[in-house]
């Protein structure tokens, strides 16, 4: 688990002694639940796993008998499934992009549920600011990406949709072509992952910091009238902290289409 909040601790603004506990990079450090062949497992992963069957007993149970008039369950999977198809996938790939609809869906709400861990109970913590989740999540995309792009271009008409951008004057070329190619094989991966796992690496950090100030800070003195207005703060950053979660998701896999979609697109 990693360093709980001292909400236990007796110290204060203005007891002898007693420093302001700011929170760092062990609020990401987390102890080994168990460990198997030499591997740990820790609380980010047991969350992961947790989300990953909400996602999959959700759909399953949404959608295994599927009426006509559908029933709640089914009516909020079909609101959930419309809502990433029409709005993210069929407006950035268009009809080729159907048969990427399960992927781009699951991946969806498997990042969304993985950033609201950070306000559930005893979870409080959102599982993308561990840079190995979103970084797996980045490396399904980059290989869906290459992969597509090969397979639909060929070897040579891959490396072309890879590197050689349309309507450009060839002159600029011999800058343009290293700058493509290092930005397509490189940098879209590793923008990708660290633009889920920053956001939600700073949100936390900024949460459990106002959450701490909120306790220190309180006391008989002038010291419980800063303490209130950090607590304020810390609530209204958890409700910014919620439209954050949904806008990674959003933008996660708004991206990932954007790539699908440059695989697909036809040779100039």
């Amino acid at each position: 688990m990693s360093a709980e909040l001292p909400l236990a601790s007796s110290c204060h603004f203005g007891d002898a002694g007693c420093g302001f506990p700011a929170p760092g990079l062990n609020e990401f450090q987390f102890k080994p639940i168990f460990s198997v062949g030499g591997i740990d497992f820790n609380k980010p992963m047991l969350l992961s796993i947790i989300v990953a069957l909400l996602v999959v007993v959700f759909f399953w149970a949404a959608f295994a008998k599927p009426r006509l008039v559908p029933g709640k369950l089914q009516l909020v999977g079909e609101i959930g499934y419309d809502f990433v198809k029409r709005s993210i996938v069929l407006e950035t790939i268009g009809k080729k992009g159907e048969k990427y609809v399960p992927m781009l869906v699951s991946m969806f709400f498997f990042i969304w549920l993985m950033n609201i861990m950070s306000i559930i109970p005893f979870a409080q913590y959102p599982v993308t600011a561990t840079i190995a989740f979103p970084a797996g999540l980045a490396a399904v995309v980059w290989i869906t990406y290459m992969t597509l792009t090969f397979k639909k271009h060929g070897f040579v008409g891959g490396l072309k949709n890879l590197c050689w951008p349309s309507g450009i004057p060839g002159w600029v070329m011999f800058i343009l072509v290293p700058i493509e190619f290092f930005s397509n094989i490189f940098v879209r991966p590793f923008t990708l992952a660290v633009r889920a796992f920053a956001n939600m690496f700073a949100g936390h950090l900024l949460i459990v910091m106002f959450s701490i100030a909120s306790w220190y800070l309180l006391s008989p003195t002038l010291g419980a009238l800063y303490g209130s207005a950090s607590f304020v703060v810390a609530v209204g950053l958890t409700a910014f902290e919620l439209l954050v979660q949904f806008l990674q998701a959003y933008i996660f896999v708004m991206l990932a289409s954007s790539y699908i979609a440059g695989a697909l697109e036809e040779a100039h």
